[in-house]
């Protein structure tokens, strides 16, 4: 199995369970080395709305990898935001197992999965660096399990509860300003 690198969080393990199948039988000689292409930063992704794109480096050959995810169905939406309380909603894993008992897993549903590679297979080493790669960032950042399925797009345009503001789980230092914690007196 995999190490702690990699979906150590609810909401990443969605995306290790890409590369990881619970329907595999036996191990997959290609999860070490995507494993180790990831965490290598070999993986340059950038989200473009619902696709994923991907610059994978593997000595010195590059290939592209496209992976497009199915938007959330509008009942899983409206489900969700009714989860979502408070100005500034933490996205946490009492949060993830809420909306799955509740029916609706935020778990990605993949739509098409595409790599420059002569592999021609969609379960391709490349490929599976992505997901994990998509695994480090959603465990940073839960939102974007949400946002790669237009969560908040579509939240925005009429869901019951607001979104506008969105949470993260880490905030920097020079982003915080000390004279909201902190008081003068003269």
């Amino acid at each position: 199995m995999a190490d702690n690198d990699f979906g150590y969080t609810v909401w990443g393990k969605d995306w290790v369970r890409l590369a990881e199948s619970l329907r595999q039988t036996r191990p997959d000689p290609q999860l070490p080395r995507a494993r180790r292409i990831a965490r290598d930063g070999g993986v340059q992704v950038t989200i473009d709305g619902r696709i994923v794109h991907a610059v994978i480096h593997r000595g010195r050959h590059a290939s592209v990898a496209n992976i497009e995810v199915a938007p959330m169905s509008r009942e899983a939406i409206v489900a969700i935001s009714r989860q979502l309380c408070g100005v500034r909603p933490a996205l946490t894993d009492e949060l993830y197992r809420a909306i799955t008992e509740a029916g609706h897993p935020p778990a990605p549903t993949l739509v098409g999965v595409d790599c420059s590679c002569s592999a021609d297979s969609p379960r391709c080493i490349h490929v599976l660096a992505v997901y994990y790669e998509m695994a480090r960032r959603v465990d940073d950042d839960p939102r974007i399990a949400l946002d790669i399925q237009d969560f908040f797009r579509a939240s925005s345009d009429g869901s019951e509860a607001s979104t506008a503001v969105t949470p993260q789980r880490w905030v920097a230092l020079n982003a915080l300003n000390p004279a909201d914690y902190f008081m003068v007196s003269t």
